[in-house]
């Protein structure tokens, strides 16, 4: 991505590519006015240049051919008070293929060039609309599958994480400044009323920054659960019932369910929404011990999906006793998260909660349930947002959901900070205590946007759709 082509304008297709009430064309550049007065014909006289953030009526006409191609309100957002900072036009229209598309021909005809994915929103933070954390939150609302995502891109997108880190960062600026004036002025500033000890500072540090950040990153698994969504596996052996259960808590058939065992050879995945989270489940091929060679490749990425997982569903059959297959499955799932359900509760019982919490010294809740009982999956949904989300959404929402590349800036900043600390306390050497205080400084200033480089910009607005 060359972000030295700002003198460019730029145009892209805004809304979804289809059929709808409302097709938008977005431009932005020094031509974007201009361009639009070589194609736009307002339905009556009317001053041009429009009046700024304004619609008007009137049709686009092919300078050309002198025909008009479409019905539209365009509106004209002069800069700097515009989504990129620049100026800034939108046309409006009935929304359909072929009139986007041969709007879209006619505005690259006038000089305008294609925008690159994000390049609307990589202008807004060049141009300093926005800072790189809320760049990033522009794709984490428009990816947000759930209410509890979308509020937390919400908080970044009005700038709560920016303006945290823009405060931690003056503090260190500050320590910095006064450290930089010790060093070089050592008889002056010990004179000074506001002069601090080494001690005073690491003190300071511990108090006005590091808490913080370290709260941000101990909520960090929660906060990826609000913005990702929580993964949850289903396994148990051939044919207990998990394919039906998926069905079930999905509201649609995407699993196959057969009465012959091992008809799941593969990971399926859906979701569902519970307490305003996004919940991915996943469905998995039955284990066992002898499959045959397909079933192993299945079992193989069951065992791998159980790894990564954030929730563990082990589904027993209580129509049928426990076996070794059980035995391999509950040490496997032990160490994490997990609910136990004993599926098939419409079933004569060959095996009881007290007989599998006996074999297996259990001391989590055993859950019964039938999967085709619609109540049943009901009080499940209810059991696992009492149980296992309530208090992971609290945790979430009481900081910062940060994504994988602020919180390794954090970690780098409590590293350098407490590397701080620790050498004021037990060295008093301001030169190295001002080195590490800059070192952390500068991990915010990523967060922010102020030092980064153009490979990170390109990963992070990749990630963006073509007109935003």
């Amino acid at each position: 991505m060359d972000i030295a082509c700002r003198s460019e304008t730029i145009c892209a297709i805004a809304t979804p590519i289809g059929i709808g009430g409302i097709g938008i064309i977005k431009i932005s550049g020094p031509d974007a006015l201009t361009i639009l007065q070589k194609i736009f014909t307002p339905s009556r006289s009317s001053p041009f240049p429009p009046p700024s953030h304004k619609l008007i009526y009137g049709w686009i006409v092919d300078p050309a051919a002198g025909t008009a191609v479409a019905e539209v309100l365009a509106s004209y957002m002069a800069g700097p008070r515009s989504y990129t900072g620049e100026d800034v036009v939108e046309i409006n229209c009935h929304s359909g293929y072929a009139v986007l598309n041969r709007l879209l021909t006619l505005v690259l005809a006038q000089g305008a060039r294609l925008a690159r994915p994000g390049e609307f929103t990589l202008r807004a933070f060049l141009n300093g609309r926005l800072d790189l954390s809320q760049a990033e939150a522009v794709v984490d609302v428009i990816h947000a599958r759930s209410e509890k995502a979308l509020e937390a891109a919400g908080c970044q997108l009005r700038k709560g994480l920016g303006e945290a880190v823009s405060r931690w960062r003056e503090a260190l600026l500050d320590m910095e400044a006064r450290l930089e004036a010790q060093m070089d002025f050592p008889d002056e500033m010990e004179a000074e009323p506001d002069h601090f000890p080494m001690e005073d500072l690491a003190t300071r540090m511990e108090r006005q920054v590091l808490p913080a950040v370290r709260t941000i990153l101990d909520h960090y698994d929660e906060s990826r659960v609000l913005r990702e969504g929580l993964s949850m596996v289903l396994v148990g052996k051939p044919n207990v019932g998990k394919s039906s259960l998926l069905n079930a808590l999905v509201g649609q058939d995407r699993a196959i369910v057969t009465p012959i065992a091992g008809t799941t050879r593969d990971v399926i995945e859906d979701g569902f929404l519970v307490g305003g989270l996004w919940l991915r489940v996943l469905d998995t091929a039955g284990i066992r011990e002898e499959p045959d060679v397909i079933e192993s490749l299945g079992i193989e990425r069951t065992l791998r999906s159980v790894d990564e997982a954030d929730l563990v569903l082990w589904v027993v059959d209580q129509s049928r006793p426990l076996d070794g297959d059980d035995d391999r499955i509950e040490e496997r799932t032990r160490a994490k998260r997990r609910l136990v359900v004993l599926n098939k509760s419409d079933c004569p019982a060959v095996t009881t909660p007290h007989a599998l919490s006996a074999r297996y010294a259990l001391s989590e809740p055993i859950f019964p349930l039938c999967a085709h009982d619609p109540e049943d999956v009901q009080r499940l949904k209810a059991y696992l947002e009492e149980h296992f989300l309530r208090e992971m959404i609290l945790g979430a929402e009481s900081t910062f959901a940060v994504n994988v590349r602020q919180k390794e800036c954090l970690e780098r900043a409590v590293e350098a900070l407490q590397a701080a600390v620790d050498v004021a306390r037990t060295q008093g050497l301001p030169e190295l205590v001002c080195e590490e205080i800059r070192t952390a400084r500068l991990a915010l200033e990523e967060i922010l946007g102020l030092h980064v480089d153009e490979a990170v910009l390109e990963r992070i607005f990749s990630r963006f759709c073509i007109g935003k």
